[in-house]
């Protein structure tokens, strides 16, 4: 088997996700008015290299050149939650699984980590972070490692959550989805489209949440819930329900864009091509995806 390469998983975990037609998302076939799929494709080039060094350089420092590498590539933020999920995972040492290591890496964050983080998320400056009375990102500094401050958002932020449990959704629950019967080996983009409505369905997305509120929340769980249980992707319902949660999901714009979602699926994706659990699809693979994307949907 070929040696791993980290800068590889990264970038193609990524691809593979934004090429994807997921509902409410950017993918080939869909934009917003201020990102576009090339966005997105620039962005995985930019960010795959300064991630793979984060094992030498440690997580927060990655986490900001990052985010620097993805400005000069785009304008508006694409991949700041994808960068804070990717960081700790590819810094665990590569003789050891990411749910056997992962532990150690967050034990082993700082209030400097924590300083570069605050730092790369003002440079990020994403849509719709809202405020928080205790350590608001945008006009304090951290009093605590990252991991600390991780956990005061935990109860409204799916991606603060991953800090906080040893990154128990993507590492169990989402890539056991991603992996069960073969799925991801037999067709990559209907198992991450499943990932990705099932996340839904289950947990909601902390966007839509941040963003529109509870309602919209319970809402788009309903509709996720329905394509699932109309028999998707085989059945006709359940291709009809698919695109209906996609047209409500953009009927505000990106306002429901469901984006914490499409970040806990790109991790996912990249520990099982990480850990080994899948082929690596080639950028051709991709390429060729990506162009039927755009006219079929």
């Amino acid at each position: 088997m070929p040696a791993i390469s980290i800068e590889q998983c990264i970038e193609r975990a990524c691809l593979l996700e934004s090429t994807s037609r997921k509902p409410g998302n950017v993918h080939p076939g869909a934009s917003f008015e201020h990102l576009a799929y090339e966005d997105f494709v620039a962005s995985a080039a930019a960010i795959a290299p300064v991630l793979a060094r984060t094992a030498q350089v440690g997580v927060g420092k990655s986490i900001f050149e990052a985010v620097k590498a993805t400005r000069q590539v785009c304008e508006h933020n694409t991949n700041l939650g994808i960068i804070l999920l990717l960081a700790p995972l590819a810094a665990v040492p590569l003789d050891v699984t990411l749910a056997a290591g992962i532990t150690s890496i967050l034990d082993q964050l700082t209030r400097e980590d924590a300083e570069h983080v605050f730092a790369a998320i003002r440079l990020a400056a994403p849509r719709g972070l809202g405020t928080a009375s205790d350590r608001d990102v945008s006009n304090s500094e951290p009093d605590g490692t990252l991991t600390e401050v991780m956990s005061l958002a935990a109860d409204r932020d799916a991606i603060a959550q991953q800090y906080v449990t040893d990154f128990s959704l993507v590492l169990k629950r989402a890539v056991t989805t991603l992996t069960a019967s073969g799925r991801f080996e037999d067709d990559w983009e209907l198992a991450i489209i499943r990932l990705h409505i099932e996340l839904i369905a289950i947990e909601g997305d902390t966007d839509i949440a941040r963003k529109c509120g509870v309602i919209d929340v319970h809402e788009s769980k309903r509709r996720a819930a329905s394509v699932l249980s109309t028999g998707w992707p085989m059945a006709m319902e359940g291709r009809l329900r698919i695109r209906e949660f996609d047209r409500w999901l953009r009927a505000k714009g990106s306002q429901r864009n469901p984006g914490t979602t499409a970040d806990l699926v790109t991790a996912a994706v990249f520990a099982i091509l990480r850990d080994q659990h899948a082929d690596m699809p080639s950028r051709d693979e991709i390429r060729i995806r990506a162009e039927e994307n755009r006219v079929v949907q």
